[in-house]
């Protein structure tokens, strides 16, 4: 064979950095670096650490954001980065396909020993994997087809799990669906309304919601439980975003005594930001149905699930989490930063409430009462498009004050914060100093909405 040129990544990181938007405009989705460039988030960060991000000129943006709940344990822990060197330099041989992968059943035995209750774990490699496992495992187990979910969910984008997706504007355009019930947040008598039809496989929960960080009410997942298993139906808890404590407890539905899911699904955390990975976990005997003889051993499959660097990434995770009291300090300071938001509450017309569990917390904007021109101003906003005012928000704690948030959804006044699990008082501190400012600026003029405009206007310019 011929001599090639050596592949060297860093050159062609360098190299090619400044094409990253037109590339991505040219060949991938092409409305992401639109929008991007819309609202004035077109960065180039050039590295990132712990809870912060780094641009070309050596800003650093505070991450409240942590990839919608990947980065839980920050950015390049360095426990999750030594394992996947480690890993790597073991030369494993990965991936037969017909073996018993070496790092699964640790893996998998280090997640059940925070569930006592479940017995197995399926590997897939992401979120929407680790929901689509659930309802076809709940399906075939209950011998029904209808799944019910809450109005407001978000369960992942693949064809199964769009299917119990709150969403409709994620749904429009794409067919039919599989059968499935939207019910309202909360609501038991509709979810025994429902079980009475004798066709419910099962219930489908985000214990806190990611869309506008709706939290279950207290014992409703109890209460639920006690009525799916009156109706042989399954408990299905959706914990990719939610759970691996960032609600303050290792998993969000165990705030609750007494608790037990049939089925579970976990994923972004779980990666350490490094290697997609998700995990479905459940009852053996719902696995033993599932899995019945020789003949359905791959019945469900992944053929890159149980890879060594997703369950190195996994392994690693979990031992930071067991071992470096992450998730104490995701409850303590969740609370705290939760406390000193609520506070603001009856200072600022403009917002409304706050709400949340641990470092998953919803930041709830809403119509002034008593300044006219407050009220003008955000009916103008209502007008042109709901949710504009939360993005003007989102905007101002980003060019002003390097903060990173994001909008909880389309068409909703809620900011989300979802920062990594080892934020302390010093990023607690800058946010809140920064939302404040951000907020006295609502409550005193145009400014946030104009400068939103400018920014607007600007990308107009530059793609004309």
């Amino acid at each position: 064979m011929g001599t090639s040129e050596p592949f060297r990544l860093a050159d062609l990181v360098s190299t090619r950095g400044d094409e990253r938007y037109e590339l991505h405009r040219r060949h991938l989705n092409p409305q992401l670096p639109r929008m991007l460039h819309a609202i004035g988030f077109d960065k180039t960060y050039v590295r990132g650490e712990g809870t912060y991000l780094y641009d070309e000129q050596g800003r650093d943006y505070l991450d409240m954001l942590a990839g919608f709940g990947v980065f839980a344990l920050g950015r390049h822990h360095p426990v999750v980065r030594q394992a996947l060197h480690d890993v790597l330099d073991a030369g494993l041989a990965d991936l037969t396909q017909f073996d018993a992968p070496v790092l699964a059943g640790p893996l998998a035995e280090a997640l059940l020993s925070h569930v006592p209750h479940l017995d197995r774990v399926y590997f897939s490699n992401s979120g929407t994997e680790a929901v689509e496992a659930c309802l076809k495992f709940a399906r075939y187990y209950t011998g029904r087809k209808r799944i019910l979910y809450f109005g407001g969910a978000f369960h992942g984008l693949t064809a199964g799990s769009l299917s119990v997706n709150g969403g409709k504007d994620f749904r429009k355009g794409f067919g039919t669906m599989l059968p499935g019930t939207a019910l309202p947040w909360g609501d038991l008598d509709a979810l025994e309304r429902e079980l009475a039809h004798g066709d419910v496989a099962g219930l489908l929960i985000e214990p806190v919601q990611g869309k506008g960080v709706q939290v279950v009410p207290p014992v409703f997942l109890l209460e639920a439980q006690r009525l799916l298993r009156s109706y042989r139906a399954l408990l299905i808890a959706d914990e990719v975003q939610c759970g691996l404590g960032r609600t303050g407890e290792f998993f969000a539905f165990q705030r609750d005594e007494g608790v037990e899911p049939d089925l579970v699904a976990v994923a972004k955390a779980l990666s350490g930001g490094y290697v997609p990975v998700g995990a479905t976990l459940g009852r053996d005997e719902i696995f033993g149905k599932v899995y019945s003889s020789m003949d359905r051993v791959l019945v469900h499959d992944s053929t890159f699930g149980s890879n060594a660097q997703a369950m190195a990434a996994g392994l690693a995770t979990l031992h930071v989490l067991e071992h470096e009291d992450v998730v104490e300090n995701a409850r303590v300071v969740g609370a705290e930063l939760q406390r000193r938001l609520t506070e603001l509450v009856p200072r600022y017309e403009l917002l409304h409430e706050v709400r949340g569990r641990g470092l998953m917390i919803g930041i709830e904007f809403g119509p002034p009462v008593s300044s006219l021109k407050l009220r003008a101003h955000w009916r103008a906003l209502q007008l042109a498009r709901k949710g504009l005012f939360a993005q003007t928000v989102v905007h101002a704690l980003f060019h002003r004050h390097g903060i990173l948030t994001q909008v909880s959804g389309d068409h909703i006044e809620v900011i989300k914060l979802i920062p990594p699990l080892i934020i302390g008082e010093a990023e607690i501190d800058r946010f809140m100093t920064a939302f404040i400012e951000v907020m006295d600026d609502a409550h005193a003029g145009l400014a946030l909405t104009r400068d939103f405009a400018v920014t607007l206007a600007g990308s107009r310019r530059r793609s004309e």
